[in-house]
């Protein structure tokens, strides 16, 4: 499908692999923003995928923004970089934080500039021992331009997320396992593994549910409660008229165990 981005699905997984270790998995510079944009539209028009695992080739996950395109960007007017950002990077942003379904990010290796901010655009993030992480765009004189400033406060909190920005220090895995940045640390050899494993125990639940679930999480980042409550009882009504809720409801009362591989989701 792609040149830089990877498309394997194996039932209701898909995992997608960033595929340039030449450059270290950068995102800008290339084909990446669009190649996000079309494997997600693919994904969030599929009913029968129900987890992502973003994951990198190589020794790194990502090293974020091209450096050595950097130069050519001098002579570009304010303008132009506006729309250069708002039509690449931030494009990738919006495609990936935007899929209806979970995503595992598989951290294998170094995380830097957008290659960070990318891992906060997914649900869950697992972190190879090898993995490393830093908000380094103060290091080269810039701002996170794709959406970090939204993004890793969320995931790490105010005051962390300041630090992070304003140093642009690195984090180890532990260190990132410690602010919550990720939620496990695991051996380089087992994260693969790992995060299969955790994407298919996510794709064994109803997929239909899992979307509305997702899109509660999402929608109440920016909702107040009461809000919030109004969109929960909307989707709860479709949930409690769809097969799979019969099928759970009827399987406990039953005492066996659900059968959802039946439901074309």
């Amino acid at each position: 499908m792609s040149n830089i981005l990877v498309y394997e699905q194996r039932g209701p997984v898909v995992t997608l692999t960033l595929n340039a270790p030449e450059t270290r998995n950068v995102l800008t510079g290339n084909s990446a923003p669009d190649e996000f944009v079309q494997a997600c539209a693919r994904i969030n028009a599929d009913p029968s995928v129900r987890a992502v695992v973003l994951t990198g080739a190589g020794s790194a996950f990502s090293a974020g923004g091209n450096l050595k395109d950097m130069q050519a960007l001098f002579d570009r007017s304010p303008a132009q970089l506006r729309e250069w950002y708002r039509h690449g990077v931030q494009r990738l942003a919006l495609a990936v934080y935007q899929l209806e379904v979970p995503v595992i990010c598989a951290v294998n290796g170094p995380a830097i500039g957008a290659g960070c901010d990318l891992t906060t655009m997914c649900d869950i993030r697992i972190a190879s021992e090898r993995a490393a992480f830093a908000e380094s765009f103060i290091k080269v004189g810039l701002i996170p331009g794709d959406g970090g400033a939204w993004l890793l406060p969320r995931v790490v909190g105010k005051s962390m997320a300041a630090e992070m920005t304003y140093t642009g220090r690195t984090l180890d895995a532990h260190e990132a396992l410690a602010i919550g940045l990720v939620s496990r640390v695991v051996p380089h050899e087992q994260l693969m593994p790992q995060a299969q494993a955790l994407a298919e125990q996510i794709a064994e639940q109803p997929g239909v549910t899992l979307r509305m679930a997702k899109k509660l999480l999402r929608e109440g980042e920016r909702l107040d409660f009461a809000p919030l409550l109004e969109l929960s009882a909307g989707l709860q009504a479709l949930a409690h008229k769809t097969p799979q809720h019969q099928e759970a409801v009827n399987a406990f009362v039953e005492k066996r165990k659900p059968d959802f591989s039946k439901f074309f989701d």
